[in-house]
């Protein structure tokens, strides 16, 4: 069993809590942070190791993949391929925001975060300072519920404490998050569109998106 961690709890508004939070990634550590929906949990992308241990601490199951958080659209041909027209429109209607879309995955995404599954889950938050973080973080995180697999997605910092303290390195505290419910998930891969998980945005929504692609 793993060593219990100092879990620190830092408001957003303090002026290294950007600084910290980069530290504690860039040395493989876990950093749960306020989103536009839910507060997450994320681990650097490009470590394998620090996002293995987002299995851990959440015991979550390693058949599910671990999304990840992306700073703006353009980063989607980065860990995505063959990227079909619908998802370009379903992101310039609706990110940043609370849609995370699954496409095949790029040869460079590590096969932990997608749990060696073809796919890949994106999204870009509508949340600021979520934002900065994904942007100083190089642009991507492997993101997903600061939660314990199976419980209540937190909505505050102290519902992330009670979850996960003594198992992850920094709680940045930015209040309650204003969504409060889990992003609506859309699965682009098979032969026509699949919404997998309901969510704030409605299927009419996205249908009436797609419409409008030739």
């Amino acid at each position: 069993m793993s060593k219990p961690r100092r879990t620190e709890i830092m408001p957003t508004t303090y002026p290294r809590a950007l600084e910290q939070a980069l530290r504690v990634l860039k040395q493989g550590g876990l950093v749960a942070f306020p989103t536009d929906t839910v507060y997450g949990v994320g681990a650097h992308a490009t470590l394998p190791l620090a996002v293995e241990q987002i299995y851990h601490v959440k015991g979550r199951p390693r058949s599910r993949p671990i999304p990840i958080l992306l700073d703006n659209a353009e980063s989607l041909e980065e860990v995505a391929e063959d990227i079909p027209p619908e998802a370009w429109s379903l992101a310039q209607r609706f990110w940043p925001g609370p849609l995370t879309i699954v496409l095949r995955r790029s040869p460079s995404v590590p096969d932990v975060i997608t749990a060696g599954g073809p796919n890949v889950a994106v999204r870009v938050p509508d949340h600021e300072f979520a934002l900065r973080l994904l942007h100083a973080a190089g642009g991507a995180l492997a993101t997903t519920s600061a939660n314990l697999s199976g419980r209540p997605d937190p909505v505050t910092a102290e519902e992330v404490l009670g979850y996960l303290e003594g198992r992850i390195d920094l709680i940045l505290d930015g209040g309650p998050c204003p969504g409060g419910q889990a992003s609506t998930v859309i699965d682009l891969t098979g032969v026509s569109p699949t919404v997998v998980r309901p969510g704030p945005i409605s299927q009419q929504e996205l249908e009436e998106e797609l419409a409008r692609l030739p």
